[in-house]
């Protein structure tokens, strides 16, 4: 595990908060002597034109909704970890002699241009992981995992966050927390491959897990966006409109729900050239089981299509599967509702403060 940017406060309760283009979530964990809970949940809806392509336009409008966030949650907690959106960070995977971290670190800022595609490294935030031992990888070598983000992009985050009275812990990427959420909750084969599929609103990150280690990140600007566009093309509404029709699954128009996963097509053809571009790069490289996630893990029918598409069994993403939580404060039916779209703010939710 590793953050991006790392800015350890006083320590005390953490929350977990996903920042989505249109909705933004709050995950509370506690932890007891029987295993992890779930203590606060929360989410609210964010007018379109707050957040676009990952980028903050509206840092009073987010910084509003972050403290309505924590009112509506009823979370007390003072530090959160937050993601950044895959498209605005740069993912490489290196192989280097094996060395330190601390050498490891000088090394790579020493080389950073080799590195990362960024002019000048005073103005990005990186960090790393070092992977462990690969099948067929010399012993005088390992591997390693870089993220760096321009401090400009990390910074906005922060800034909304301390304007609605919380301390940024940890900042985290939107994919890793993803497999954070995977690692906690299930145990495949360590010769399983699993691709984790997390269809946003905007963005689908893919992140493709193999021995507990990632192997593959991509991220798609496409997400369910593009039903909520074709429903209003298709009707001639507004987006807001055709946003509520996808949201509820119905509407006085026949056949509505029949057509969501037709709309999704282009955000399965570029999952399905990702899976392609993986196959082509990496040996050993079937993946075994699919676990989608997101707000569009909710549509009907959505687990068969990919099946079907990508020939390779599929389920829905549940976070809470070994997390519990209170029946006299949440219900079954609420976290199975949640679920699918809470998996990244459940991934955040699991950091802590002594986490890099």
């Amino acid at each position: 595990m590793f953050s991006v940017k790392n800015l350890l406060s006083s320590g005390g309760k953490i929350a977990g908060i996903d920042i989505g283009s249109s909705i933004i979530r709050l995950v509370e964990l506690q932890y007891t002597s029987e295993g992890c809970i779930l203590h606060s949940f929360g989410q609210v809806f964010l007018e379109r034109g707050i957040i676009e392509n990952g980028v903050i336009k509206d840092h009073d409008a987010l910084s509003k909704k972050i403290r309505e966030l924590f009112k509506v949650s009823r979370c007390e907690a003072k530090n959160v970890v937050t993601a950044l959106p895959g498209h605005v960070v740069m993912i490489k995977k290196v192989g280097f002699r094996r060395m330190e971290e601390e050498e490891l670190r000088e090394f790579i800022i020493d080389e950073a241009r080799e590195y990362m595609p960024f002019d000048d490294i005073r103005d990005v935030n990186f960090d790393f992981h070092i992977c462990g031992e690969q099948q067929g990888m010399d012993p005088g070598q390992m591997e390693v995992i870089i993220a760096a983000a321009k401090k400009d992009v990390t910074e906005s985050y922060v800034y909304s966050i301390e304007r609605a009275g919380r301390k940024v812990a940890i900042m985290d990427v939107d994919s890793f927390a993803l497999e954070t959420a995977y690692e906690e909750n299930y145990d495949f084969d360590d010769s399983d491959t699993i691709a984790l599929v997390n269809i946003g609103a905007s963005i689908t990150n893919i992140n493709i897990v193999k021995d507990k280690e990632s192997v593959f990140t991509r991220n798609i600007i496409l997400g369910g966006d593009s039903i909520t566009q074709a429903l209003q093309k298709k009707l001639g509404i507004s987006f807001e409109e055709a946003e509520m029709i996808k949201i509820e699954g119905s509407s006085e128009h026949d056949n509505i729900e029949e057509t969501f996963i037709g709309y999704l097509e282009p955000v399965f053809r570029e999952v399905g050239r990702s899976f392609d571009y993986f196959s082509s790069t990496v040996t050993d490289s079937y993946i075994s089981r699919i676990i989608v996630s997101g707000g569009c893990a909710g549509i009907p029918g959505i687990v068969d299509a990919m099946k079907k598409k990508f020939h390779c069994e599929t389920e829905i993403f549940n976070p809470f599967r070994n997390i519990a939580y209170d029946n006299n404060v949440f219900t079954p039916s609420y976290i199975r509702g949640i679920g699918p779209a809470s998996a990244i703010g459940v991934g955040l939710a699991l950091r802590k403060p002594e986490d890099k």
